[in-house]
C-alpha cells in the first residue's frame, strides 16, 4: 500500500477512534500542580509522521522520542518516507518545529510541563547528507532556544535534542562546526570510537543484522550477553542505544523482545504502535 493511501487510512481510523474515545491531551491530563503525566522517555515513535497527527499523537502517548524523515527540496525540508509522497505543506517546521516551539513556550520551557527531560527529535536525512544537513542547520538556528546546543566543547541542554540520522555524509560538516544544534546518530561500528558523546550521543542499529532472535522461544545466551555488552559499553561513554527493525506485531513475541530490551537497559524502544508501547511500558513500570 502506498504511503499516501496508508496515511489516508490512518487519518480515517484516527478520526473514528477520536470520535469514540477522546485522545488525552497534555492539558487534560495535567495534575493539580500543573505537571504533565510521567513521560515515557524510552518510547520512540518510528516514522512518526505516518500517524494521523504527526508529533501530537506521540506526545499524547507521552513518548520521549519521535522520528521524522526529511528531503531537501529547494530550501525546504519536506517530511515523507518516499519521494512520491512529498507534499509542500508537510514541512519540518509545520509538523514539528513550530509545534514544539509553541508547546515549550506554553509549558514554561518544557515539552512535558513539570518534567525537565529533553525530547529527542531524530531527523533522518533522505537526500544527500552534507547539503541536507547544512539546510537543516539553518532551520534549527531559527529555533535556537528550543534545542540542546553544542558550543565550543560544552553541551547546553534544551527541551528538545535533535539527532541527525540517515545519509552518513552529514558527519563531515557536523564535525567541522564549533557550534551546532544537532548531534550525530552513530552505529555499532562507532561504539568505542574516538567520537565523544558530545558528538555521538546515540548508537542506533538494525536489530535483524545483529541478532537472530525475534522473540520466539528463549533468547540465546550469547546474544543476550552481546546485547548487555553493547549497552554497558555505550553507557560507559555517556551514549544511549536504540535498535530499529525490531518485531512490531502485537503479541507475545514482541512483548518478550521488548522485555529483553528493557532488561538490558536499552534506552529507546522502537515502534509504530504508540498505544501498544505506552501500555507495555506503563505495565512494566507497575510490575
Amino acid at each position: 500500500m502506498a504511503l499516501t493511501t496508508r496515511r489516508r487510512a490512518l487519518t480515517t481510523l484516527g478520526a473514528a477512534f477520536a470520535g469514540a474515545v477522546a485522545l488525552p491531551g497534555a492539558s487534560a491530563l495535567a495534575d493539580d500542580r500543573g505537571r504533565s503525566p510521567r513521560p515515557l522517555w524510552r518510547a520512540h515513535a518510528h516514522n512518526d509522521y505516518e500517524h494521523p497527527r504527526p508529533l501530537l499523537d506521540a506526545l499524547d502517548h507521552r513518548f520521549g522520542s519521535v522520528e521524522a524523515d526529511i528531503y531537501l527540496v529547494g530550501d525546504q525540508l519536506l517530511v515523507a518516507h518516499d519521494p512520491e509522497d512529498l507534499d509542500p505543506a508537510r514541512t519540518l517546521e509545520s509538523l514539528y518545529l513550530d509545534t514544539l516551539a509553541a508547546r515549550v513556550r506554553a509549558n514554561r520551557g518544557s515539552v512535558y510541563r513539570g518534567h525537565r527531560g529533553s525530547l529527542q527529535l531524530l531527523i533522518d536525512l533522505k537526500t544527500e547528507g552534507a547539503s541536507t544537513y547544512l539546510e537543516l542547520d539553518r532551520h534549527l538556528r531559527r529555533y535556537r532556544h528550543l534545542f540542546t546546543t553544542y558550543a565550543h566543547g560544552r553541551v547546553l541542554p534544551g527541551p528538545v535534542t535533535a539527532v541527525v540520522s540517515g545519509d552518513r555524509a552529514a558527519r563531515v560538516p557536523m564535525e567541522a562546526q564549533t557550534v551546532r544544534r544537532a548531534f550525530y546518530d552513530g552505529r555499532l561500528a562507532d561504539l568505542g570510537s574516538a567520537a565523544p558523546a558530545s558528538f555521538v550521543p546515540l548508537i542506533s542499529d538494525n536489530w535483524t543484522l545483529n541478532f537472530t532472535w525475534r522473540g520466539a522461544g528463549t533468547f540465546p545466551a550469547a546474544e543476550r550477553q552481546k546485547l548487555h555488552g553493547i549497552t554497558r559499553a555505550a553507557h560507559a561513554r555517556g551514549q544511549k542505544v536504540r535498535f530499529w527493525a525490531t518485531p512490531d506485531v502485537a503479541g507475545p513475541e514482541r512483548d518478550a523482545l521488548w522485555a529483553e530490551l528493557l532488561a538490558a537497559d536499552v534506552d529507546f524502544v522502537n515502534t509504530d504502535d504508540l498505544l501498544g508501547l505506552a501500555a507495555f511500558l506503563d505495565a512494566h513500570e507497575r510490575a
